[in-house]
């Protein structure tokens, strides 16, 4: 049978060690540290997000969307009408 990817090994000990080392890996280890300056700019455009785009759309826009997920929620299906 062929091998699956070139980076295995055919030694069944180193195989055995690296399956161990995964399984004993600690949890804070696993997960790479997050970039403090990105997750505050990412902070920063979720904060406004929502209230911006609600300020930019129309009355009319913002019932037509509200209505459209009442009724996506609770099961009537809804026909969409092309944009104008």
């Amino acid at each position: 049978m062929p091998k699956r990817s070139s980076k295995q090994s055919e030694d069944i000990n180193i195989l055995a060690k690296s399956i161990v080392d995964k399984a004993t890996k600690e949890p804070s280890e696993e997960k790479p540290e997050k970039n403090p300056a990105a997750v505050a700019l990412g902070r920063l455009g979720g904060l406004k997000g929502g209230k911006a785009r609600a300020e930019k759309l129309s009355a009319e826009r913002r019932k037509e969307i509200a209505k459209r997920a009442a009724q996506t929620r609770w099961g009537e299906k809804v026909a969409r009408e092309p944009k104008e």
